[in-house]
């Protein structure tokens, strides 16, 4: 029995010749084993077989019988799995543990690791179902993914043309049967033959008969696990209890595994061709995937898993000892679990808003102030200090001799105009003393304030008196209307 991993390299022919002929090998084995299997006891093959043989369908590569794909639910193995389990079911199961040499135990193993099988035979039978209903609906497999909705959706439409016609709402969410009846008005599929839809629908019924199967097994193992292992269950589910003791072969063996191994249980390694690695997570198993797990946010996920692995390792101890048949210990360490969970799952503490110090209100350094302010005002650069400092590029500077020293006079001799002295405010003037002020109020110097220079590029700097200008207007105009105020004509 191939799983659908070697069905799919196969199909993509990504194996080499190695792995061809050991496929080969593989199935000529399986192959055998199943003509024995479906031999009566007088050497015949049954009816079953015969049929199996006689369809073939040369014009399409697709098989035309979904038994050749499939053949879990006829074997013997299947067949008496799922009859014990109703017989186990039916009877009334007494109070104390099953011991691993237990008739029920041994079942509930071998049914819980027949679940995976299933899952398999089930994605086969999904690219069965694909394959034959491509031609009527194409894009259909690209709209529902789940196998069994896809088998649901086929067998509900089948071959009508109008979906509205087809009630998909309790197959299917509002959204997605939207989606499908929108999409099959545009859809280039052509009808079935009654033929191929008789094969078809075989295989949806295939399908529906494999999940029962898983969901019948399913439930029979959750059920018993209480019973088996009821610390562990409280722990983890019985599900994930029963998968951890299928893999570590029974209860007894689960207790000698420290919790380091515990949480890597059931760790697959998929290095067939063809599959991406990209999304596999390194040391994962069935806690990892447990709902327990599967709760808490991502980032948290690693720390759960190793906290969980220790306390399972602790309820299989009480489980074999059967200290606590009623699961009490199992449910006292789920609660220490949940309490820790929500400990790693809370908000850091706010920071803490210091209030501001209590400000200083003692003397302070005075740093300015009008008298500060005057000061700078008197030692300011003045517009020719300013521009003695400045040069023409490409200029000789003009230079003045004083003494056995010169000066450079830079720009003042380029520009014209007047720069008079800064006229202080009289607001920010010291006053002097009343009779002080008298006293120079009475001087009749003139004030230094009534002086300017003009400089020019002809005559250079030069000081001039604005009342010398004055005084000789004043003799100018005497001298010409000095003689009086009437003409004397001599005769």
């Amino acid at each position: 029995m191939s799983s659908l991993a070697d069905e799919l390299a196969a199909d993509l022919d990504f194996s080499d010749e190695q792995s061809v002929h050991s496929e080969d090998e593989r199935h000529n084995e399986q192959n055998q084993e199943q003509d024995a299997m479906d031999t009566n006891e007088d050497g015949e093959p049954t009816k079953e077989t015969d049929r199996s043989a006689s369809d073939a369908s040369p014009s399409t590569g697709h098989p035309d019988n979904v038994h050749k794909v499939t053949k879990f639910l006829q074997s013997k193995q299947t067949k008496d799995i799922l009859e014990r389990i109703e017989h186990f079911k039916s009877r009334d199961r007494p109070g104390a543990a099953p011991t691993e040499e237990d008739e029920e135990y041994q079942l509930i193993v071998n049914a819980n690791s027949m679940t995976a099988d299933i899952d398999g035979e089930i994605q086969a039978v999904h690219k069965f179902i694909r394959d034959h209903y491509a031609p009527r609906f194409p894009e259909l497999e690209s709209l529902i993914l789940n196998p069994m909705d896809y088998a649901r959706t086929v067998k509900a439409i089948g071959n009508e043309k109008d979906l509205t016609k087809v009630d998909l709402r309790s197959i299917l969410p509002s959204a997605t049967v939207m989606v499908v009846t929108v999409t099959a008005t545009t859809s280039n599929g052509k009808e079935l033959s009654p033929e191929e839809w008789k094969v078809t629908e075989e295989a949806c019924d295939v399908a529906f008969e494999l999940d029962n199967a898983k969901r019948t097994i399913i439930n029979y193992v959750e059920s018993r696990m209480t019973l088996i292992a009821p610390n562990l269950s409280n722990v983890v589910g019985s599900s994930t209890a029963a998968k951890l003791l299928t893999a570590a072969g029974g209860l007894s063996a689960f207790c000698k595994i420290p919790a380091c191994n515990i949480e890597i249980l059931g760790n697959t390694k998929k290095t067939n061709t063809g599959f991406s690695r990209a999304s596999m997570e390194r040391n994962t198993g069935y806690i990892i995937s447990s709902p327990l797990v599967l709760s808490v946010p991502a980032d948290l996920r690693r720390k759960v898993t190793k906290l969980i692995a220790a306390k399972c390792a602790l309820s299989a101890r009480i489980d074999a000892s059967q200290t606590s048949p009623s699961g009490e210990a199992g449910q006292k360490f789920r609660n220490e679990i949940d309490q820790k969970i929500e400990k790693l799952q809370e908000p850091p503490p706010t920071k803490v808003i210091k209030a501001l110090p209590v400000p200083d209100e003692g003397p302070k350094k005075r740093r300015g102030g009008k008298r500060v302010r005057r000061q700078k005002e008197a030692y300011a650069m003045t517009e020719l200090r300013a521009a003695r400092n400045r040069m023409a590029f490409g200029e000789a500077e003009e230079e003045v001799e004083y003494g056995d020293e010169t000066e450079g006079l830079g720009m003042t001799t380029k520009q014209v105009g007047k720069i008079r002295a800064s006229i202080a405010d009289p607001r920010n003037k010291v006053k002097a003393p009343k009779q002080q002020q008298r006293s120079l109020n009475t001087a009749g110097t003139t004030s230094g304030l009534a002086s300017s220079l003009a400089f020019t590029p002809v005559q250079g700097i030069e000081l001039v008196d604005p009342t010398a200008a004055a005084e000789r207007v004043k003799k100018a105009n005497e001298k010409y209307f000095g003689d009086g105020a009437f003409s004397i004509v001599r005769k």
